[in-house]
């Protein structure tokens, strides 16, 4: 048995928050519909680095979130397709959107007008801002919630800030907390029978992952210092030159730091008073990092990482992408699997992460051609193929 078997999910996502959501949902073992517009179905399915893949609406950035799912294309602004998109919610668990707040009222599917329909239903909607609030029919894009967030803020150094995160943070988290929401719902579902509302905002999901940063301001009364590759909490923790590039070391402990003197053979740091303690070593770091490279860049990243692990200092290399996605831990985990599309061919994508002992989630289907189940749903709610013919003809599929 698979975690979410029997659970039907209508996906009306786009682009990356929603589908970041739905496909953890998918991968556990729910029946994701993701309707899509019959006139080029998601943008993502036009975004990628690849051009043929674009025009042939499988862009990398589609292929990225949507595995396991299938697709149907439907005209909700059509009295017919409004009609079939009824039917589907009466055997449909849960709902899923990330369109401005008020979109689906105006097409006559609000939560109250669903909820009538199915009462049963959970109904998730993604935004930006929120359902409500001053801010909440402002354009959210992810880069747009970083800077709105303080994220942006907390990032670079003095040379390079405000600075964005390398890819788009706030759009997976959002939708990560979207998926952990409908979860938390189905479970109250099980307990009472009732379904419910869930307003997930970009703005609000992202802010806690920032929880520390902002303790140190919200009750410490101290604003975030751009610190770039340094680590806030302690000291020395961050990134170091070696004779031959970088590496990460986090010394976060007492007699972790302790142990780093003595295996950089500079003993004498320990007791020195500008680095003995903590939060006077935070204080010094400036002064500190130089005399530890000096020691560090005598020798290669590799050596000091195993020679530093082995004492118990956590270490790490600094991985290009390329070698990151294709470590032995990586393989081990199966984190990236294989998958066949039938016209790209072997496709890699990721596996769900959280590995459960008795019902194992896995992707099993690539993501779906746009429309490729239009038939195929259509006809298990009843619709006969004189139906579906005269359904094409008017563009309602």
């Amino acid at each position: 048995m698979k975690l979410l078997e029997k659970i039907r999910v209508i996906d009306m996502t786009n682009v990356l928050s929603g589908p970041f959501a739905t496909v953890h949902l998918s991968l556990l073992g729910a029946e994701v519909i993701k309707i899509e517009n019959p006139d080029g179905g998601d943008l993502a399915r036009k975004l990628g680095n690849v051009p043929n893949l674009n025009k042939d609406l499988m862009g990398t950035s589609f292929l990225a979130q949507n595995a396991n799912k299938k697709s149907m294309t439907l005209n909700l602004k059509a009295d017919e397709g409004k009609e079939i998109f009824r039917k589907l919610l009466k055997t449909a668990d849960v709902v899923v959107e990330n369109f401005r707040p008020a979109v689906m009222s105006r097409l006559g599917f609000s939560y109250d007008e669903i909820s009538k329909i199915n009462p049963r239903i959970i109904y998730c909607a993604i935004s930006g801002f929120g359902q409500t609030g001053p801010d909440a029919f402002k354009p959210a894009y992810d880069q747009i919630i970083q800077g709105l967030s303080g994220v942006m803020d907390v990032n670079g150094d003095e040379r390079l800030h405000p600075l964005r995160a390398g890819f788009p943070v706030c759009d997976t988290v959002g939708g990560l907390n979207a998926a952990f929401a409908i979860m938390a719902a189905l479970y109250y579902r099980e307990k009472t029978g009732e379904g419910q509302f869930i307003d997930i905002a970009l703005l609000d999901s992202i802010m806690p992952l920032m929880g520390w940063v902002a303790a140190n301001l919200l009750i410490g009364g101290k604003p975030p210092i751009p610190m770039g590759n340094d680590n806030f909490t302690a000291a020395p923790s961050g990134v170091f030159l070696t004779k031959d590039g970088h590496i990460n070391i986090a010394a976060n402990q007492q007699k972790q730091w302790e142990d780093l003197a003595d295996e950089l053979g500079v003993p004498e740091l320990k007791t020195d008073p500008r680095f003995q303690e903590r939060d006077t070593r935070k204080a010094n770091r400036k002064l500190l990092t130089p005399l530890l490279e000096e020691k560090l860049k005598t020798k290669s990243t590799e050596h000091w990482v195993k020679v530093l692990n082995d004492k118990g200092i956590p270490t790490g290399d600094i991985l290009d992408l390329e070698k990151a996605l294709t470590g032995e831990q990586i393989k081990h985990r199966e984190t990236i699997v294989d998958i066949k599309e039938p016209k790209i061919g072997n496709i890699k994508l990721f596996n769900l992460s959280a590995k459960f002992s008795k019902t194992p989630a896995k992707v099993e289907t690539p993501p779906p051609r746009l429309s490729e189940h239009t038939e195929e749903i259509l006809t298990r709610l009843g619709y006969t193929t004189d139906d579906l013919k005269r359904l094409k003809e008017k563009m309602v599929i």
